[in-house]
């Protein structure tokens, strides 16, 4: 979840333990969407379970960056278990160039340590379709036919800002790889209606929203918990807490940069928003096992949308009011 992680305040961070309830406290402690598969278990070292994540945490409500949290029957795949996750946190992403109007897509990838270009994957297409869904579910309509961008499984975040100074209004996502027809259908209305740091979406509110899909690739297990770029790599932590069970947070590649936090304050952040109490220490800090991924985002606003299908409307001719929600054939 971002905009100062989507929009959310500044948190002060310390080493030292929070005074009262240690703000974000532990995997039962939160009530958001569990999900999928592993989080490609060979790459990340998950071994089991499936994690559904919320992403762009609301630092101001007591979630920061993404961690992952327990199954909820949230509509849609695995029966969770395995991994003793934590409350909700945010969850940043990249950035690249987007087809429509102002659109905005961004991809960390790019940078020198990536050998060679590769084609973004991400497009605004996808944010369109996002809309769709949750256009057509606001207003009882029949669900939008398969969209025509590439249908192949990625690890996913949806994230939805609302207003000028885009405030997190919803984020979850998924380290299992989805297929993005159905894992965009699906997170698309659990990120809107069922994170549970804020009320379900209304039709009110959709001429306000701004649309994120962020794709997550090139994951990475590193010995060195340093060993990571703020504003290019997205960070998954995992560690055992004083309990002696084992904890998972994660934060998106844009939350630290936009944070203005330096890798100490991001890891300390990730282990207090993983509901870590105790005083935080570099030997313990060296205990951590790190994974760094990139990712690539594109962010939609509402009246961009309309415009994008308005241009597809009258292109071919449809009839039906817009937002149309079955162009797709």
């Amino acid at each position: 979840m971002a905009a100062g992680c989507c929009g959310v305040k500044k948190q002060k961070l310390s080493s030292s333990p929070p005074s009262g309830s240690g703000g974000g406290g532990g995997a039962s402690s939160s009530s958001h969407c569990s999900g999928e598969s592993q989080c490609r278990a060979g790459e990340l070292g998950l071994g089991g379970a499936g994690t559904r994540l919320n992403g762009l945490g609301g630092l101001s409500g007591g979630g920061g960056g993404c961690t992952l949290s327990p199954p909820q029957g949230c509509g849609g795949g695995g029966s969770g278990g395995g991994i003793s996750l934590s409350p909700p946190l945010s969850c940043g992403v990249g950035t690249l160039l987007s087809t429509p109007a102002a659109a905005t897509a961004s991809s960390p990838s790019s940078s020198s340590s990536s050998p060679g270009s590769r084609k973004m994957v991400v497009s605004a297409e996808m944010c369109c379709f996002c809309f769709d869904v949750l256009y057509c579910h606001l207003y009882g309509y029949q669900q939008p036919r398969t969209p025509r961008f590439t249908n192949e499984p990625y690890p996913l975040f949806v994230t939805w800002k609302i207003g000028r100074d885009k405030r997190l209004r919803g984020c979850i996502g998924t380290f299992s790889a989805m297929n993005l027809h159905s894992g965009l259908r699906e997170y698309t209305l659990t990120s809107a209606l069922k994170d549970s740091r804020f009320p379900p979406m209304t039709r009110d509110e959709l001429p306000r929203l701004f649309c994120s899909v962020s794709l997550l690739t090139n994951f990475e297990d590193v010995c060195d918990y340093l060993d990571w770029e703020v504003g290019v790599h997205g960070i998954r932590i995992e560690f055992i807490n004083e309990k002696g069970s084992k904890r998972t947070a994660t934060y998106l590649p844009e939350v630290a940069k936009e944070q203005g936090w330096d890798h100490i304050q991001t890891i300390d952040s990730l282990l207090r928003k993983g509901g870590y109490k105790a005083p935080i220490t570099n030997e313990f800090r060296k205990t951590i096992k790190l994974t760094r991924y990139r990712s690539e985002k594109m962010t939609l606003s509402y009246a961009e949308y309309l415009a994008h299908r308005q241009h597809h409307h009258f292109q071919n001719g449809i009839g039906h009011p817009l937002p149309p929600y079955n162009h797709y054939s």
